[in-house]
């Protein structure tokens, strides 16, 4: 997976190297703070600390790294809304930071009108994992099983409008099939009843998952992403059963609304180029998350995609996160 990861950054580099060069008289601020909405040591913390040191010496700023923990990421992120709109204070979130919005009844900022979407540091799918106590071991017979009893298989997931929560409605939904869902507190927590057998399925990351694929008490038998995805050659894509499922997970930058375009072009530039580095792939290569160089055009068009397929879904299903 290195030797993969390490040929699509060449290529990404490579691409950047050729875009055009952003005006070196662009007014950066004297500092920039990345603020994190979740807890130190999590996956997001440590890719946020591990761009603040290339982004300080490209730029010759001080960056630091700031976490504003609580409510599915939204205190975070509104702090950030509400800050100066200079690029001094950014956003480094994940795909909770629309299922969030998908899902909370009321939020104090709207994620479209106060964010500018700066880069996308990358992406890669989720894991469809059973029980090793049940018989499935493609997703053709985990569908036909739910077929045939709908509502009898138990999927867990790290509560209520949690981005798990939301894929497996959206699988219900495409292979027309229905699982019961049974929420957790966090993923870990599912992923140990998943072993035992409490619960027979479940959608999340592989780095949650893999102790207990690799001890054998649970099987990963499908990706989550369009097309199969090389991290994980040996499981194909939902999409196999489910035309036109597919779904990943990603982190990227946002500054808040208003920040000059020539600023957002800037940090866009260098934080693609970061993403596409040596330093960045061993955080991002073991779930499988490869670097994906988007203007801010771009990502804003797939964030705006996304945030109303799950709008959809939450409608659907009356999901609101508790």
């Amino acid at each position: 997976m290195r030797t993969l990861a390490s040929r699509i950054a060449l290529c990404i580099a490579a691409a950047i190297g050729t875009m055009p060069i952003a005006d070196a008289q662009v007014a950066l601020p004297r500092s920039i703070k990345i603020v994190v909405p979740f807890s130190a040591g999590g996956s997001n913390d440590v890719i946020a600390r591990a761009i603040a040191v290339p982004l300080a010496r490209r730029l010759d700023i001080p960056v630091i790294v700031e976490n504003k923990a609580g409510a599915a990421g939204v205190i975070g992120s509104d702090a950030v809304a509400k800050s100066p709109r200079d690029g001094s204070v950014l956003l480094l979130t994940s795909s909770s930071f629309l299922t969030a919005a998908a899902t909370q009844a009321q939020l104090p900022y709207d994620p479209l009108t106060a964010f500018a979407p700066v880069a996308m540091v990358g992406r890669g799918p989720m894991l469809v994992a059973v029980s090793a106590t049940t018989p499935y071991r493609t997703p053709a017979e985990l569908v036909a099983a739910a077929k045939a009893q709908p509502g009898v298989l138990n999927y867990g997931t790290a509560g209520v409008g949690s981005i798990a929560h939301l894929t497996t409605e959206l699988l219900d939904d495409t292979a027309k099939i229905r699982m019961t869902h049974v929420p957790y507190k966090g993923a870990a927590n599912a992923a140990v009843d998943l072993a035992a057998g409490q619960i027979q399925v479940m959608v999340s990351n592989y780095s949650t998952l893999a102790p207990l694929v690799k001890a054998g008490k649970i099987r990963s038998i499908a990706v989550t992403s369009k097309q199969p995805h090389a991290a994980f050659p040996d499981l194909p894509p939902l999409s196999t059963v489910a035309p036109g499922f597919a779904v990943d997970i990603w982190v990227g930058v946002f500054a808040p609304a208003g920040t000059p375009p020539a600023v957002v072009e800037r940090l866009n530039q260098e934080i693609n180029a970061i993403a596409a580095s040596a330093e960045l792939a061993p955080l991002l290569e073991p779930d499988g998350t490869l670097p994906e160089a988007l203007n801010p055009a771009t990502f804003a068009g797939r964030i705006r995609d996304e945030l109303a397929q799950w709008k959809q879904i939450a409608a659907e299903h009356r999901i609101v996160a508790e």
